[in-house]
């Protein structure tokens, strides 16, 4: 399209795989109507800093590619400039790739910004912090904040999981308060997804989420015991109808949320905030590549 004649792409390449994906990267852009300024940090430290010196060369489009996490790292740096942002499916749930529709193999997602259209869209905010897709309080920031470093690499995903069985015979529920004085609700709760979009894990579970609606969802996974959460994680793996069984739904442009305990919050799966914590949308915020819709 006429609009994009420049592209920075900035890759989390840290891994071998990530590494590997930069190139198939570089390689499908080939024949693309725009140049690309492409880039492959092996250090997470230096992907600002990259990111940074791309912006300053005015590029129309940004490509990031990397999971959630790093989407969701940089995207604050890409407001108040004029740049659409381009996204590749390089991590584990893509769940933000999923709620845009963007394919998640790489011919299919670079395709998406050769022929695609820029969207509009929302981003989350909790605090001053944007994000992408989805924060969650419970027992996902309690899996990300205690795993020791290196163990997925190490083992695998049979070592995560091991990992996550101790992290969930160890979880309590906890007290939850939504919004703020005479009006506040108070509720036992297993599991609190702040979102943008309606995946979380890289599974649909909050199907009232949509990404240009200018509200923030708060749904709750209610309840006094842990069975509720399994039961809620299971019926949306399988889209059973009992999905929404145990789930209280919450919307507006911004709401205040609280815990008793106080509780670490994954922002896209980066433990980056502790309740309490303001829960807002900033509407229409960013344009970014998606296919063109039907």
């Amino acid at each position: 399209m006429n609009r994009i004649r420049t592209a920075a792409m900035i890759v989390n390449a840290r891994s071998r795989s990530g590494q590997d994906q930069f190139a198939q990267a570089c390689s499908a852009l080939k024949g693309a109507s725009f140049t690309v300024d492409a880039h492959a940090v092996e250090d997470p430290d230096q992907l600002v800093p990259t990111l940074k010196r791309a912006l300053e060369q005015r590029p129309d489009l940004v490509i990031l590619g990397g999971g959630d996490g790093t989407i969701s790292s940089l995207v604050d740096y890409l407001l108040g400039h004029d740049v659409i942002l381009g996204v590749l499916p390089f991590g584990t749930a893509n769940s933000f790739c999923r709620t845009l529709g963007i394919p998640l193999d790489i011919p299919g997602a670079i395709e998406v910004l050769k022929t695609g259209q820029p969207r509009r869209i929302d981003l989350g905010m909790i605090d001053g912090d944007y994000f992408a897709n989805c924060a969650a309080i419970g027992l996902s920031p309690q899996i990300a904040k205690t795993v020791p470093h290196g163990i997925k690499k190490l083992f695998g995903r049979v070592g995560y999981l091991a990992w996550a069985s101790i992290q969930f015979a160890k979880f309590h529920p906890f007290e939850l308060i939504v919004g703020q004085g005479s009006t506040a609700k108070r509720m036992m709760a297993t599991e609190v997804r702040i979102s943008n979009g309606r995946f979380h894990g890289g599974t649909e579970l909050v199907e009232e989420a949509r990404l240009d609606s200018g509200e923030i969802i708060v749904q709750v996974v209610a309840g006094k015991g842990k069975r509720s959460l399994v039961r809620n994680w299971a019926a949306g793996f399988f889209r059973l109808e009992s999905r929404r069984v145990d789930t209280v739904t919450f919307h507006g442009q911004a709401l205040r949320i609280e815990t008793n305990p106080p509780l670490p919050i994954s922002i896209d799966g980066e433990v980056l905030a502790k309740t309490p914590v303001m829960a807002k949308i900033a509407a229409g915020i960013i344009e970014v590549m998606a296919p063109v819709e039907q």
